[in-house]
């Protein structure tokens, strides 16, 4: 297989460097070629509840994969970096400390009252009364802003419950559909265009899950690279009109 030559990567991370807890085995070889080769990289990932210390640290101490902060592009930073253009910067959160974090460092206050905007990601300690607080702040014309589309995360155990499954509970209740800002919106990818300084012609989205990953890149213009250790299963294109660019097994069968 004959493959392009890119300038910067964008790198999935749960099915695409671990899963779960688990590590695979193709990953971290994969970026020290990239790093040797003085090839920049973005990690983006859709996880809102971890910080981009936690993140890379996490890469680094238990897979083996080297990863710094600033090659770390959350869909909380991403959400931080929308919310920060808006007019009103009080904010209901409905998630967990990373989400609060990437708000709190762009000027967000985080409120229980007069909300201008309610932003909602994967929240591991939901209640009833964050729903209920999010739901009445959206029907009262709070912005409602949402980190990702993902129902589900793989894991080593199966797939568990992701923020959009926390984030259509509050859309039925509040009768409002939000703002997507991670995969595969647009949003985030030009978030990250700007970040790594590349065009989208310059860069490569790689990833395991076709409807987040994937279609990011595609939507987006960008070139992807499908690894099938993940999420999506090589028959699950079958139905697909818009293919990856490339699609692979593992991450060692790619000759960059």
């Amino acid at each position: 297989m004959q493959f392009k030559k890119y300038q910067g990567y964008f790198i999935d991370l749960d099915g695409t460097m671990y899963m779960g807890t688990k590590p695979i085995e193709a990953a971290p070889a994969f970026v020290e070629k990239l790093k040797y080769a003085e090839i920049p990289y973005l990690f983006l990932t859709n996880n809102s509840t971890s910080t981009p210390q936690e993140v890379a640290e996490k890469l680094q101490v238990e897979f083996n994969i080297p990863a710094k902060v600033e090659d770390v592009y959350t869909s909380a930073l991403a959400t931080a970096d929308y919310v920060k253009q808006l007019k009103g910067n009080r904010v209901y959160v409905v998630g967990e400390h990373g989400l609060k974090q990437a708000l709190e460092d762009v000027g967000c206050q985080l409120v229980e009252d007069a909300i201008d905007h309610v932003v909602v990601g994967l929240d591991r300690d939901l209640t009833y009364d964050k729903c209920e607080i999010a739901s009445l702040a959206i029907q009262k014309g709070a912005t409602f802003i949402a980190t990702n589309k993902d129902t589900n995360l793989p894991t080593e155990r199966g797939l568990v419950p992701g923020a959009g499954s926390v984030i259509a509970l509050i859309e039925k209740s509040s009768q409002t559909k939000p703002t997507f800002i991670g995969k595969p919106e647009k949003i985030m990818m030009k978030s990250a265009l700007d970040k790594i300084h590349l065009s989208k012609e310059e860069v490569i989205m790689v990833g395991d899950n076709y409807e987040t990953d994937i279609l990011a890149g595609i939507d987006s213009e960008i070139d992807t690279l499908l690894v099938l250790t993940g999420f999506t299963k090589k028959a699950d294109l079958n139905s697909k009109m818009k293919q990856p660019t490339y699609i692979i097994d593992t991450l060692d069968e790619w000759g960059e």
